[in-house]
């Protein structure tokens, strides 16, 4: 299964997932999957650990690597979560 599948599995069942971005392995809740304005698809996540701190980030899929779903679920949105994320020319599946 590639990492588009693992990423729209884990929206769909609400499963915190890890993975390698950018030399920092990342912890997230994932909430989006889109297409951005200059076309790259791109996951939209709650960063419980890693990298640049504990907040929402924006993850170009074809830079992830290593990822693996945990056995941690989350129960929904976070505050501040907006699934029409203007960013975004298309959204493919949320939360």
């Amino acid at each position: 299964m590639g990492v588009f599948e693992q990423i729209r599995e884990a929206i769909e069942a609400r499963t915190v997932i890890e993975f390698d971005y950018k030399s920092s392995r990342r912890v997230v809740e994932p909430h989006l999957v889109g297409i951005n304005r200059k076309g790259n698809l791109t996951l939209s996540a709650f960063q419980l650990s890693g990298g640049s701190g504990v907040s929402f980030r924006a993850f170009m899929v074809d830079e992830i690597s290593g990822l693996r779903t945990l056995d941690e679920g989350f129960d929904g949105p976070r505050p501040g979560f907006n699934p029409n994320d203007q960013t975004m020319d298309s959204v493919l599946f949320t939360i």
